[in-house]
């Protein structure tokens, strides 16, 4: 494969990295602003796709953020490679606050200000897990006489994802047009100070082009007067 590492990493490496990649979190944001500034799209549609992939960040469906993203930005005529740049602002170091102001956000928009004693016995760790195990019994149980038990998706569904995805909406839409009325004129800027360096640079090209073509025409011109 072409894109494979000649330098395969063990597990807890890669999992590492996702949490600290090499250079660190600063690093890692600053190629991202790069990629965005050199985006070859008017800086509208770039703004629509920041908006799209941050907005796809306060979704409750981790593993699909791109699919999100992208879909979205299509939708909106945003820029789909800024959309899926802009998914970056769901990370490690974001993933616990999102989660967290999401969760709160849809409990209070469906009337749940409170948690019920069922939310407080189990942990929001341990409704993914039984979530996960009933997803493995049951697909397991299509080949085998056991019986599906849908209970943990059940709660997982109307005391995780539901509310995320409800709460979400908010927040993503606050964070999503934050972030594309900060990058809408720093896009702008950026474009126009570049466009004016590749002139002046083309500029600097044809004058040393035309500099030296002028003493063979200058030859030329001595020849024909011979």
């Amino acid at each position: 494969m072409i894109f494979r590492r000649r330098d395969k990493r063990p597990w807890w490496r890669i999992v590492a990295e996702f949490v600290w990649p090499r250079g660190g979190w600063g690093r890692a944001f600053t190629y991202v602003k790069h990629r965005l500034h050199r985006l070859p799209d008017p800086p509208e549609r770039i703004a629509r796709g920041i908006f799209a992939g941050v907005f796809a960040s306060f979704t409750p469906f981790y593993g699909f953020h791109f699919l999100t993203a992208g879909i979205l930005a299509w939708i909106l005529r945003g820029n789909i490679p800024a959309a899926l740049l802009g998914t970056f602002f769901g990370n490690p170091l974001t993933y616990l606050p999102i989660g967290v102001v999401s969760l709160q956000t849809g409990y209070a928009i469906l009337g749940r200000n409170a948690l019920g004693e069922d939310e407080i016995s189990r942990s929001l760790g341990g409704k993914f897990l039984d979530a996960g195990r009933d997803l493995k019994n049951n697909f397991l149980a299509i080949f085998s006489d056991h019986e599906a038990d849908w209970h943990g998706l059940g709660i997982f569904y109307h005391e995780v994802f539901l509310p995320y995805l409800v709460g979400g909406i908010v927040p993503g839409l606050i964070a999503g047009l934050a972030c594309y009325y900060l990058s809408l004129p720093v896009i702008a800027a950026y474009q126009k100070r570049r466009r004016g360096a590749l002139a002046a640079k083309w500029e600097a090209l044809k004058q040393k082009r035309a500099a030296s073509e002028k003493p063979g025409q200058e030859a030329d011109a001595g020849h024909e007067a011979d």
